[in-house]
């Protein structure tokens, strides 16, 4: 099964933004990335690093999947839990319920920035909004 830790963020609301992803396979790290996004809030941050995760995951054929973040309303979104209200966050959205509808076996997991490897995400947020 693959895992993919994700995280958003932006040096300022909206401001400087980026995402990083680290992809898991079985436990072991097989995949980081990490895009600087251009003067973005943080939820779109938080979005576009989930979508290119998912991507990711369809690229290596994945069919099974658990996407965890720390931003407990994408999470919930994308359970259907919480409605998208903010146009600008509904095509993203949309785009990552497309793409996720496309991995037989796929979860989303919320937990804290300090769990599991989303602090390595986190890291490459920073890294490339410190390159920026």
């Amino acid at each position: 099964m693959y895992r993919v830790y994700s995280d958003g963020g932006s040096r300022g609301n909206p401001g400087k933004a980026a995402y990083g992803v680290v992809v898991t396979k079985d436990g072991k790290v097989i995949h980081e990335h990490s895009e600087f996004l251009g003067i973005k809030t943080n939820n779109y941050a938080e979005y576009r690093g989930l979508i290119a995760g998912i991507t990711k995951v369809l690229e290596l054929g994945g069919t099974e999947a658990e996407f965890v973040m720390d931003s407990q309303l994408v999470i919930k979104q994308m359970r259907g839990e919480y409605k998208v209200k903010s146009p600008d966050m509904k095509a993203l959205y949309d785009d990552a319920v497309a793409l996720s509808s496309l991995i037989p076996d796929v979860r989303f997991r919320n937990v804290r920035r300090s769990e599991e490897l989303i602090p390595r995400a986190d890291a490459l947020v920073n890294a490339e909004l410190d390159r920026n």
